[in-house]
C-alpha cells in the first residue's frame, strides 16, 4: 500500500514540476497546486497505520494516525489560500500586461522600464536647464 502512495505522490510531483517548467503563468500556478497536493498525499501516506487504538481498543486492527490527517487538512486549507492568492496575482498580471506568457510579460516590463528611464532622464535634463537659466 505504501508503494502505491509513493508512486502516486512521485507522479503528482513530477507532473507539477513539468507544469512549473512552462512559460505560461496559469500552468505555473497549476504546477504549484499539484505539488502541494503531492505533499499532502505524502503526509497522509506517512500516517496510514500506527498500531492499536490508544484508549479503548475494540479490535486488533491497526488504526490511522489522526495527527497526520489533521496536518493534511491544514495543508489543504493553506494550499487553497495560496492558490487563490496566486490566481488573483495572475489575473492582475494578465489585465496589466494583456498576456499570460512569462516571455511577453518580461518583454513588456523591460519596455516599460526603458520608457520610465527615458522620461526620468528627460525630466532631469529639463531641471538642469531651469537651474542654469536661474543661475
Amino acid at each position: 500500500m505504501n508503494l502505491i502512495f509513493a508512486l502516486a505522490a512521485g507522479t503528482l510531483f513530477g507532473a507539477g514540476a513539468y507544469l512549473l517548467m512552462h512559460r505560461d503563468l496559469v500552468r505555473v500556478v497549476l504546477g504549484v497546486a499539484v505539488i502541494s497536493q503531492s505533499a499532502t498525499l505524502t503526509v497522509m501516506a506517512s500516517g496510514l497505520t500506527r498500531g492499536s487504538a490508544p484508549i479503548y481498543p475494540l479490535s486488533e486492527l491497526p488504526v490511522s494516525d489522526s495527527l497526520a490527517q489533521a496536518m493534511a487538512l491544514t495543508a489543504i486549507v493553506i494550499g487553497l489560500a495560496v492558490l487563490a492568492l496566486l490566481l488573483v496575482l495572475v489575473l492582475r498580471v494578465v489585465r496589466a500586461f494583456r498576456s499570460s506568457g512569462l516571455d511577453e510579460v518580461a518583454a513588456e516590463e523591460v519596455a516599460m522600464e526603458a520608457e520610465l528611464e527615458r522620461r526620468r532622464g528627460y525630466e532631469h535634463d529639463e531641471e538642469e536647464e531651469e537651474e542654469e537659466l536661474h543661475a
